[in-house]
């Protein structure tokens, strides 16, 4: 069996990378939600809150996050829960970028399923 990055962190990084927290308010953020650095990092910060801060200069997911980092998303969850509660983060899902914040509804979805395999 081939071990990923993954499985090279035992728990007890996590536990010390996430300060014994094991959940985030997921309320806060999903999977998409993108995430944009709001200050620079500070000396004597976590070494994974200044690797996102330096990250997100662009907007980036909370899911690109976790696969540059190589943590859970859950982990990462916990981590932008900090930095958005300090305010060197914001956070916004995509959502909200459309008016009245709703998707496109199914046929839609599907016409553009259809125009991306004519291709």
């Amino acid at each position: 069996m081939i071990r990923g990055p993954l499985d090279k962190e035992g728990p007890d990084r996590l536990y010390t990378v996430t300060g014994g927290r094991s959940r985030a308010d997921e309320s806060r953020f999903d999977t998409v939600t993108l995430i944009v650095s709001e200050s620079d990092p500070t000396p004597g910060m976590q070494s994974e809150h200044v690797r996102i801060l330096r990250m997100c200069r662009r907007p980036l997911s909370v899911v690109e996050i976790s696969s540059y980092l190589e943590l859970p998303v859950s982990v990462v969850k916990i981590l932008l829960c900090d930095l958005l509660d300090t305010g060197r983060i914001t956070a916004r899902h995509p959502h909200a970028a459309r008016p009245g914040g709703r998707l496109p509804g199914p046929e839609t979805l599907k016409k553009v399923l259809v125009a991306l395999q004519n291709l």
